[in-house]
């Protein structure tokens, strides 16, 4: 979810195990609609490159283009080759004007490329990093060069992009395991999610989901393919813990946005070093896909990941409708 400086609402839908109608929409009068068309919505691993097939973030750039990725993944299943991509759509005027497709040596038919965030400062028409999130498969950043389309990986499961080993949260008071209807329970396994870039673009925040810990790292070295990702590895901090998130955001003063998935609640890192509570709430059941808008509010959606079926023996019990929620920040986004 994202939101533009006019303030319109995108949001995505994963494939997983659902019946979407459409991967990409735009929020209207309350309703969503397929953006930017229908067609490019239809998945079709036909043409992988041209359709969504398993869209897991959707962020509102600095030049207000709307910038997609695209795990290339349909319910769970393997990407197929230029499934995996980076999608830029004009929001003036609704049309796709970028496609990047990740090769396999940077995201493999078992990646699943989470999230992103954008620095359009950093070379000559920006730079993108990415998370990929795989639970079968290595972890790490993905940096694009969004000049060239080149891109490549980094941190490359290294701990701080690794699941915690047997890992089991609790939420709504049960403990969260691979459930399936028939066999036995495991943990899951998810690693590098949550990602946010800093206001003046020195330092990338990641957080894997299966951990409660917050990680930094500086994006000169990220950048920089004349560094070996041992010497990257070294520079990565421990920055505390902050709770079990998925998503991560940034404002404009440097402070951090995450969940705290166990506790129905959105936390922040403040400009101090200290994690302090922002709102504890009962109706935050999985709050994800942070956004802050230019009207100086926190986006979040309540997605209700846990309730999935794979997690309850085959029985979904999620709620519909789900639920957009806003909470004034006392701050901008960081979007450069």
């Amino acid at each position: 979810m994202s939101v533009s400086r006019t303030d319109r609402v995108f949001v995505n839908f994963p494939h997983w195990g659902d019946k979407v109608q459409y991967s990409v929409a735009e929020v209207r009068n309350g309703k969503t609609v397929p953006y930017p068309n229908r067609e490019i919505n239809t998945a079709d691993t036909r043409d992988p490159a041209h359709h969504f097939l398993g869209v897991q973030s959707v962020v509102v750039d600095a030049a207000d283009r709307l910038w997609v990725v695209d795990t290339g993944r349909i319910q769970f299943g393997n990407a197929p080759v230029g499934g995996p991509k980076l999608v830029a759509i004009d929001l003036r005027t609704n049309k796709v004007i970028r496609t990047i497709l990740l090769p396999r040596q940077v995201a493999g038919p078992r990646s699943f490329v989470n999230d992103v965030r954008l620095d359009l400062t950093r070379g000559k028409a920006g730079t993108a990093y990415l998370t990929d999130a795989s639970s079968d498969g290595p972890n790490g950043l993905i940096v694009v060069d969004l000049a060239s389309g080149t891109s490549w990986r980094r941190l490359n499961n290294v701990p701080s992009v690794r699941p915690v080993p047997d890992f089991v949260p609790v939420i709504d008071g049960k403990r969260m395991l691979n459930r399936p209807a028939h066999g036995p329970t495991s943990p899951i396994n998810i690693g590098s999610d949550g990602i946010a870039l800093s206001p003046d673009g020195k330092t990338l925040y990641y957080c894997p989901l299966s951990s409660r810990t917050l990680y930094s790292v500086p994006t000169s070295g990220l950048t920089d393919r004349r560094v070996a990702d041992s010497e990257i590895a070294k520079t990565v901090r421990n920055l505390g813990t902050k709770g079990m998130s998925d998503g991560l955001e940034t404002d404009n003063a440097g402070r951090v946005y995450g969940g705290d998935i166990e506790h129905n609640a959105l936390v922040f890192r403040d400009t101090d070093g200290r994690f302090r509570t922002l709102v504890h709430d009962n109706r935050l059941i999985w709050p994800d896909t942070l956004s802050i808008g230019y009207d100086r509010n926190l986006y979040v959606m309540a997605n209700q990941l846990n309730r999935q079926a794979a997690y309850n023996a085959g029985v979904d019990l999620r709620r519909k409708p789900y639920v957009l929620y806003r909470i004034p920040v006392d701050g901008g986004p960081a979007r450069r």
